[in-house]
Order: C-alpha cells, then sequence, then structure tokens
C-alpha cells in the first residue's frame, strides 16, 4: 500500500494534537500513512490547496486563521461548511477537484448526543439551546444545533450584543439548507429565568483556555439555579479539562464536558472523507487524552 502524506495547515500551528491523533489510528489500522503539522502564513494558503489538488497531499485540515480564507480557493463548498461559514476539512477528488468541509458542525452535534445519552436525542427537538459567543465556533454549534438536532430557538449571548445582523445572516443561511429556527441575541448576562425547554448550553468562545480570558466571563452569564436538570452542557476548551463554566455545570448536577472529545470527532470524520473506511474514535480520543495527561 502507497504511503499517503496527511496535514494540517495554519499558524500558530506547532501545538496541534492532530499528528499524534491520526497517527494512532493509522497505527491501529496498520496503514502506513504519515500526517504532519504545517505552519502557513496567510500568503501561502493558496498554495497549499494547489499542493493537495496536485496530489501532494491525500487531505488536509485547516485551522485558525484560514478556515474562512481557505475557501477562495476551492472548488466546492459544502452545504454547513458554507452556513457556518468556514472549513476545516479539505478533501480531493479523484479528479483533483477540492471540496471544503466543516467536521466540527457535526462532531459537535455528536457530541451533544453523547452527552444526552440517558435522554436520547429526541431531548434536543424542538427544544431551546444556549451557545456563548458569537464567532467561528459558535456557528458552528448553530449549524449544528438547527440542521442537525431539530433545535427550534437559540439564545446567542456574547459581548458584541446586539448583534442583529449576525442573526439575520445565520437564519437566511440555515433556512437556505431547509433549518428554520428562531435566532434571539442577547448581552452576555444570565437570564432572570432561563428558558423552561432548554435542552444544551455550548460554551463556544477562547474563554477559561490556558492563555485565554477568564472563564469566568462566560461562566456567570448562566442562570445556573433556573436551569432545567436534562440540560447538557459542552465547553469547546480542552486545556485545561475543567473550567469555570463545567465546575457550575456540574455543581448544578447537569452532565458536562470539555471539547477534546469534538476534536477527537471531528479528526474521525476528516480520516473517514479521506480514505473511505471507519476512524477507530476511541483509539483517537485515547492518543488525545494521553496527550493532555502528558502535557
Amino acid at each position: 500500500m502507497k504511503a499517503l502524506r496527511f496535514a494540517v495547515i495554519g499558524s500558530p500551528v506547532a501545538h496541534s494534537m492532530s499528528p499524534g491523533m491520526h497517527a494512532a489510528a493509522y497505527r491501529a489500522l496498520g496503514l502506513p500513512h504519515v500526517y504532519e503539522k504545517i505552519e502557513t502564513t496567510e500568503a501561502e494558503v493558496g498554495a497549499r490547496v494547489e499542493a493537495l489538488r496536485r496530489g501532494e497531499f491525500a487531505g488536509l485540515n485547516v485551522t485558525v486563521p484560514h478556515k474562512i480564507r481557505v475557501q477562495a480557493f476551492v472548488d466546492e463548498i459544502d452545504a454547513r461548511a458554507r452556513v457556518a461559514g468556514a472549513a476545516n476539512t479539505l478533501v480531493r477528488g479523484e479528479d483533483g477537484r477540492i471540496t471544503a468541509h466543516n467536521t466540527d458542525v457535526p462532531a459537535l452535534a455528536g457530541e451533544l448526543v453523547r452527552l444526552a445519552e440517558k435522554q436520547g436525542a429526541e431531548t434536543f427537538r424542538g427544544s431551546t439551546a444556549l451557545v456563548l459567543g458569537a464567532g467561528g465556533a459558535a456557528r458552528a454549534a448553530i449549524v449544528a444545533l438547527a440542521s442537525m438536532l431539530g433545535v427550534a430557538r437559540i439564545v446567542v449571548r456574547d459581548v458584541t450584543f446586539p448583534h442583529h445582523a449576525f442573526t439575520a445572516e445565520m437564519r437566511g443561511a440555515l433556512a437556505a439548507i431547509g433549518a428554520r429556527v428562531e435566532i434571539v441575541a442577547e448581552p452576555l448576562v444570565p437570564a432572570r429565568s432561563e428558558a423552561a425547554n432548554l435542552s444544551a448550553i455550548v460554551q463556544a468562545t477562547s474563554c477559561g483556555m490556558n492563555g485565554g480570558a477568564p472563564g469566568e466571563i462566560v461562566a456567570d452569564a448562566v442562570g445556573w439555579s433556573t436551569v432545567p436538570d436534562r440540560v447538557v452542557a459542552l465547553d469547546v476548551v480542552y486545556a485545561p479539562r475543567s473550567t469555570p463554566l463545567l465546575a457550575r455545570a456540574r455543581a448544578r448536577g447537569l452532565v458536562a464536558d470539555n471539547g477534546l472529545g469534538m476534536l477527537a470527532r471531528q479528526g474521525a470524520l476528516a480520516f473517514e472523507r479521506w480514505l473511505g473506511v471507519p476512524a477507530p474514535f476511541d483509539v483517537m480520543r485515547a492518543d488525545l487524552e494521553a496527550s493532555r495527561s502528558l502535557s
């Protein structure tokens, strides 16, 4: 079997855990492939995509700050990536055409379903969800909640309130792919009473991340005493393992987790798009867990 070459491009990219996760998957399946991390400036993004088109790579992941810019160099953009406004996985067809995907969207949906295992995935349908933040991760969360989980109403709390253009844009883009949802913008403060049909809280900012803004900024934006018992909470931050938001959610008795599972799922989904075989998700997640314990 020919060894294929994969990579993640971004800047900075030295901290990326993706090479170890994919290498673990290749070992588990006896595959000879390699996965690299390549520091890439804004000016170099187009050249990296062209290298993929020529077959120098068999697939690319894209991380910050290039998830938006990279879409200008591909031949096709998957519907969910278009709505999310960002792409993190590039797939090369046999004819060299490049399609951009956003595997963060299904990965986030998959993590929420896992967390809601006791209630079942139907707990989200027709419910309200709370998203903290209005950046790229928040957009992915909104697309996942509306288009994959059937949430009917999404409350977006962010420091940029009021952001009417953002909510109008998201509603319109989601409607174009058949997902109709009410999106409400609110300031980053707790509600006097959270929605009685609230099903999920997604923390989609860098607050609480190592080197980021304090996690209390978003943890304090939830009215925890009025959050229903059935709610699940997902914090996209995975370093450190626990954040102020997760601590508050668990103290309230909620099922909650960090973003490590989401990271593993998006990698597994990219693996499957590139190679057409099921990814060893548990192996990939275990490698990330081991890497975190050593950091």
